[in-house]
């Protein structure tokens, strides 16, 4: 809005809850009355974010220049008052609340049709309103040949530019029905979805660690005392058992796990996410700085969170929902034995009015009692193990099956054919383990000899397709374009037969297609996993910006990698640009360029270590006792889960997370950072079917995070590894952060 407006000279205010009644006046002068400048006061009837609702008594008061910023400012005052959240679960009386303007949401009243909402305009305001262009159907008339047009009389027809979602339009009397059938009438919805909020709030923030530290910060203005000043919204982060902020991207993807859906980030309301986690505005230029843009998985900065989780109920939700989000609270994230703070629970009695106490937990007995035992890891000590790689996958089609060899080409992409095809459906979106598990049961083999690509699957002919590039000369396929991980990608059709195969066996129009050999897709930057930010912060370091040069002054060792920029600091003066090094000591230019990648999500390599995988298997027997999942126990199935392209043993687990840099024979390469898992290692890679494990397990042993594994990419004077080979039995040389 400010864009829009400052261009035809309105200025816009921010203003304060606060500032509105402690600059109120009770009465205007009389010659106030004969301005008629426009203003627009816009506010929020309920925060998206806390949950909190605002005093609908603004609307008057502002309308009749009694709060602030209108009682400062002589003219007409319109009030929009954005109603989307609140009518969701509140009754809005119009009578009572005569604002100018309110959009409301059906979307969020009833789920359905997505994105489809309204702007209510009061008749007496719609007057005043004029546009600047027209679109189909709001004109009376217009000519062509001259600047000759008249709007349409009515206010809907004016301001409808072109067709309407009829179609979803349609589905609100059903939306409407359905509501009411079921809940009578809004007031009851209100205090039904309350009641959920607030039992929630009140177990949520008494929840503790076994070591008595609180389990959830809580971002609220109030502490759910009544409808008519708090939503049927909580928003939260969780804390470790030391007080560490959880991000919140662990969280969304275990809740996934449990069908449970939840919201994060800031969503879109950066003043309520900036005044209720404590974000500066400096902070938040630092995490742009660091990587972090809206509706990305970065959920902490330096240990600061960058966002929130939010919970929100409707009129559909039901206590069993809320006990069902404790128990996955409390069993994926709290250290056992789980306790809730007596002094808490008693705000629970005027809602559940219990005839007696049973020892002051029995809100809580049901996710109690699901313990959650958590292997306690020794702290690691410095050993000098031999580290050997034991296993090289290549995954041909993204996806599909694993193709394991014992010696395999290095390509400038990675693994020469690594997810160098993926599969497709009608639209050309891709298809995953997570559309569709029976992709795992599709076995790609590359034969060199023959250069062609082998696709099996029981109960299926095997088919080929030819590995060469100029794959154009056998399809007779166009370019065309597709995404991976929000890339777009120049990709090439495999031809008939590869389609008919993959819809006979998948029971969907689905075509192959692989990465165009023309184009060229550049790993994107990852945050430098605040190394070099830390350091500067901490004045290890003297920065000096000259000539679009760094200077780099320091008296600790410093290495680190990013998808532009690679440098090492030592006691020598460097300099560094965004590419390109150059060393005082040693005066020659060392490129740094972009890696290329495949079709993969994020990197060139995977690697996981055996010793990490065992780790995790062993929690996971303590926690199934020979129940659920036993069959995951066995350690190449854990393997497998995990799609790794290397797999190294020796030393102890999760020693990788600390390595800069390792050589594998004769091949360098750079970590990339850690790999964030999501639900798709719960698919069992040999029958497809999906379950929790393993990553509860390792949500539980590493506090909530779900990183395995880490990412490369090979390291060259020029960029490529080409010539160079993986043999099982190479033995790995790590180099760790310095310190």
């Amino acid at each position: 809005m400010r864009g829009q407006t400052s261009a035809l000279g309105v200025a816009a205010l921010s203003v304060l809850p606060e500032e509105m009644e402690n600059k109120e006046k009770e009465d205007c002068p009389e010659e106030d009355a004969l301005c008629q400048t426009a203003h627009l006061f816009c506010y929020p009837a309920q925060s998206n974010f806390s949950g909190r609702k605002y005093p609908l008594s603004y609307v008057r008061g502002i309308q009749t220049r009694r709060l602030y910023p209108a009682s400062h400012r002589r003219g007409r005052w319109f009030v929009l008052l954005d109603a989307a959240s609140y009518v969701s679960c509140s009754p809005l009386d119009l009578r009572d609340c005569p604002a100018d303007f309110i959009p409301i949401s059906f979307y969020k009243m009833f789920g359905f049709p997505t994105g489809l909402g309204a702007l209510l305009v009061r008749n007496s305001t719609a007057g005043s309103l004029r546009k600047t262009y027209f679109g189909g159907g709001t004109a009376a008339a217009y000519l062509t040949s001259e600047d000759y047009y008249v709007e349409a009389a009515n206010i809907s027809d004016r301001f409808e530019d072109g067709t309407i979602s009829f179609l979803d339009i349609v589905a609100l009397n059903h939306g409407f029905e359905s509501l009411y059938r079921i809940a009578g009438n809004m007031h009851n919805i209100q205090l039904h979805t309350f009641g959920l909020a607030r039992y929630t709030f009140i177990l949520l923030s008494g929840l503790c660690h076994g070591n008595g530290r609180r389990a959830a910060q809580i971002y609220a203005d109030g502490h759910f005392d009544s409808p008519a000043t708090q939503g049927s919204i909580l928003n939260f982060n969780l804390l470790d058992s030391n007080g560490r902020i959880i991000g919140y991207s662990q969280v969304d993807r275990m809740a996934s796990l449990y069908n449970i859906h939840v919201r994060t980030g800031c969503f879109c309301n950066t003043g309520a996410c900036q005044a209720l986690i404590g974000i500066t505005n400096q902070q938040m230029k630092r995490n742009l700085q660091a990587g972090h843009v809206c509706g990305d998985s970065i959920d902490l900065v330096d240990g600061q969170p960058t966002g929130s989780v939010r919970v929100s109920f409707g009129y559909m939700s039901t206590f069993e929902d809320c006990q069902k989000f404790l128990s996955f609270v409390a069993e994926c994230f709290v250290e056992k034995p789980v306790t809730v703070d007596p002094d808490r629970l008693q705000g629970l009695l005027p809602v559940s009015a219990p005839s007696e106490r049973s020892n002051g937990v029995s809100p809580i007995q049901a996710f109690q009692e699901e313990s959650c035992e958590v292997v306690q890891r020794e702290e690691p000590v410095e050993r000098r193990d031999a580290y050997t790689l034991t296993n090289i996958y290549i995954y041909p089609v993204k996806s599909c099956g694993a193709y394991e060899v014992h010696n395999w080409p290095v390509g400038p992409l990675g693994l020469l054919y690594d997810r160098a095809w993926m599969v497709v459906n009608r639209n050309g979106v891709c298809l995953n383990q997570k559309r569709e598990p029976r992709l795992c049961l599709i076995s790609p083999r590359i034969h060199l000899p023959s250069n062609k690509l082998m696709l099996q699957a029981s109960g299926m002919e095997t088919i080929s397709v030819p590995l060469e590039k100029d794959i154009l000369l056998h399809t007779g396929s166009a370019v065309s374009q597709s995404k991976v991980c929000g890339d777009r990608v120049e990709t090439v059709d495999c031809g008939a037969e590869a389609a008919s195969w993959l819809s006979g066996f998948l029971g969907q129009p689905c075509r192959l297609i692989r990465q165009s050999p023309d184009f060229t897709r550049e790993m994107k930057k990852r945050p430098c996993d605040g190394l070099v930010q830390n350091a500067l912060m901490k004045g290890r370091f003297k920065v000096v910006l000259s000539d679009k040069v760094l200077f780099f002054c320091g008296w600790r060792r410093l290495r680190c990698i990013s998808s532009d920029i690679s440098f090492c600091a030592s006691d020598s003066e460097n300099r560094l640009t965004s590419s390109k090094l150059w060393d005082t000591d040693q005066p020659q230019l060392k490129a740094a360029p972009s890696p290329s990648l495949s079709l993969v999500n994020e990197a060139q390599y995977l690697m996981i270590n055996l010793a990490s995988v065992k780790l995790i298997q062993s929690l996971m027997s303590s926690r199934q006792g020979g129940g659920e999942d036993q069959e995951l126990l066995v350690s190449q199935k854990v393997i497998r889960r995990f799609r790794a392209n290397l797999v190294i043993t020796g030393g102890e687990a999760f020693d990788e997370d600390n390595w800069s840099h390792l050589i594998i024979g004769s091949t360098r390469f750079v970590v990339a950072g850690q790999c964030g898992r999501c639900q798709m290692v719960g698919i069992d890679q040999d029958t497809g079917a999906k379950c929790k494990e393993p990553l509860v397990s390792l949500s539980a042993l590493r506090g909530g995070k779900v990183t395995f594994g880490v990412y490369l990419t090979h390291e060259t004077a020029d960029g490529s590894a080409a010539g160079h080979a993986l043999s099982v039995g190479s033995v790995i040389q790590p180099e760790p952060h310095g310190p």
